[in-house]
């Protein structure tokens, strides 16, 4: 049996490219009809987007898929200073002190402030460093392979509560199949009062009369929609048996069993007694039960 995914995951992590840059990983999936990829990198990234979307494209199937990177870098800057400059400034200071005889001598803090005395070298961008892009890809699969045990984990939580919704709606087809026969006779008494009633006083054998009715009663019985009904709940059994990508298949077989569930209601809610009640009300619980089913498939791949 192959896996079988949830489309809703959640996994992330965090590598170091070197002392003084490292950079966190984040991936979250939800349901979508297609593959549909999402990715938040610093603009400079471009190349490295590209890469990455085409390796998500090898590993992902559906989703709505958002990646987020960011970059952590220590800050990393040489003061230098100037000494030239520096003591240029000192040398006129003295000068103009013994120019115009004043006693003062030069404020080193004032002197530190002045433009071009002191400087900071800070270390080259991220995206200077190449080692970035051939870091991030080597982080990506074991945080594919992160997301895709969220996901499966997920998944096992549908299928087990896809293979109760199944196991419901046989048991609604057991009933249905046990009353049927009842609401079927009823039937075939009512018409055939009903046919009698409309042709009193007129010549009409009680053979015509009894193959009028039963071909309105047969119109009525949905033993057909039971059987099918039966059959779809085995194929999609079988299917959570293969497992694999299943999202699409479930969706369109639980499609066809809700067409059987409202011929199935179509066909009885012209019919009267107890036993017609009761399978009108399992008709409307089948649809309710398929209606479940279907919000839980639409969260497999």
């Amino acid at each position: 049996m192959s896996l079988i995914y949830s489309m809703t995951g959640f996994a992330s992590a965090r590598s170091v490219v070197n002392d003084n840059l490292s950079f966190s990983l984040a991936m979250k999936s939800v349901n979508h009809r297609f593959l549909d990829l999402h990715l938040r990198l610093p603009s400079y990234c471009d190349a490295l987007e590209i890469q990455m979307r085409r390796f998500l494209k090898e590993k992902l199937k559906r989703g709505h898929i958002e990646v987020t990177l960011q970059i952590e870098r220590k800050a990393s800057a040489q003061i230098q200073l100037n000494e030239d400059l520096l003591g240029a400034y000192v040398s006129a200071f003295g000068k103009a002190a013994e120019l115009y005889r004043l006693p003062s001598q030069p404020d080193l803090n004032s002197l530190l402030r002045i433009p071009g005395v002191m400087s900071a070298e800070s270390s080259p961008g991220v995206e200077g460093i190449p080692e970035l892009d051939q870091a991030v890809m080597a982080a990506l699969p074991a945080l594919v392979e992160k997301l895709n045990e969220a996901r499966a984990q997920e998944g096992a939580v549908l299928v087990s509560e896809l293979r109760a919704s199944m196991g419901r709606l046989q048991g609604f087809a057991e009933e249905m199949a046990g009353l049927r026969n009842g609401v079927r006779q009823a039937q075939f008494d009512r018409l055939r009062i009903r046919l009698a009633e409309l042709t009193e006083g007129v010549s009409v054998s009680e053979e015509r009369l009894l193959s009028e009715a039963a071909v309105l009663a047969e119109k009525s019985d949905i033993e057909e929609e039971i059987v099918r009904l039966r059959t779809h709940v085995d194929r999609f059994l079988a299917m959570l048996d293969q497992g694999g990508e299943l999202g699409k298949r479930t969706d369109f077989l639980l499609q066809e069993l809700n067409r059987e569930a409202n011929t199935m209601l179509s066909k009885t809610s012209a019919a009267s007694g107890e036993n017609s009640l009761r399978m009108t009300e399992l008709g409307l619980e089948i649809k309710a039960e398929i209606e479940k089913a279907r919000e839980q498939v639409q969260n497999l791949e």
